[in-house]
């Protein structure tokens, strides 16, 4: 079911997307070659706390998993799409790097997540990565109210597609606010006209997923990260955005 938010839970959400937007930069600009993926897990976590706030993914289960997250941050690397755990690994020159954190502010719920090049990388992977950042402003755009949800895949689609690279159909973006993730299920593909309605207060996690591959996905062992079929490279975008009456206000800035 989806629940709607009022204003005065959007302005909540407001400035809890602006702590975490301000937090996750920070993050970025230390994950450079050298450093491993549990020190900026740690940056995280410190940053969260220190601003009085809770780290939304840590320990928390997703509905029909055994399990849960065991860190702040999402970190994951070249062929990993998401939800890659922070551990030893250290970046290397060239390492293509997503990141994904969530922040519970007042009880409310704000996600995003970046892809950055870790150092020095090649025009390819700069160009995957600016495809995927350039199909996330195309979906954000595509919502307006008495929309549909099929809106946004379809939008993302076909940027997507029409530079000769896919999108991941397995992973979604979802509804956000009250929970880390809630309904409705936000495909990044599908049909225009398609799908739930789209009303004023409701709050969105969008977040294409693209690869230079077939799109197809394989679950690690470690029962988190997902990462291409084929082990080539994804990169991953996502803003938290709200519906008003007047059109979107993205949160997550």
């Amino acid at each position: 079911m989806i629940r709607l938010k009022s204003q005065e839970e959007i302005e909540i959400l407001k400035e809890g997307g602006r702590r975490l937007s301000s937090i996750l930069w920070k993050v970025a600009e230390v994950a450079k070659p050298g450093v491993k993926t549990s020190e900026l897990d740690d940056l995280a976590f410190s940053l969260i706390k220190k601003g009085g706030d809770k780290p939304a993914f840590l320990n928390y289960r997703p509905e029909g998993s055994r399990l849960s997250y065991p860190a702040t941050l999402c970190v994951s690397v070249n062929e990993e799409i998401v939800h890659g755990i922070p551990g030893p690994r250290v970046l290397l020159e060239g390492d293509v790097v997503s990141l994904d954190l969530g922040l519970e502010h007042q009880g409310l719920f704000t996600d995003m997540a970046i892809t950055i090049p870790a150092g020095k990388v090649d025009r390819e992977k700069i160009e995957l990565i600016k495809i995927v950042k350039e199909a996330l402003a195309i979906g954000i755009k595509s919502i307006k109210p008495g929309g549909r949800i099929g809106d946004i895949g379809a939008a993302i689609q076909k940027y997507v597609e029409k530079n000769g690279l896919n999108v991941v159909k397995e992973l979604a973006g979802h509804g956000v606010g009250f929970a880390p993730h809630e309904d409705p299920f936000i495909p990044n593909y599908g049909q225009a006209g398609t799908g739930e309605k789209i009303k004023p207060g409701m709050v969105l996690a969008i977040e294409p997923m693209v690869t230079t591959g077939s799109g197809r996905i394989r679950l690690e062992r470690d029962g988190f990260t997902f990462t291409t079929k084929e082990g080539v490279l994804a990169t991953h975008f996502e803003k938290t955005v709200a519906v008003t009456e007047r059109g979107v206000i993205i949160l997550t800035k």
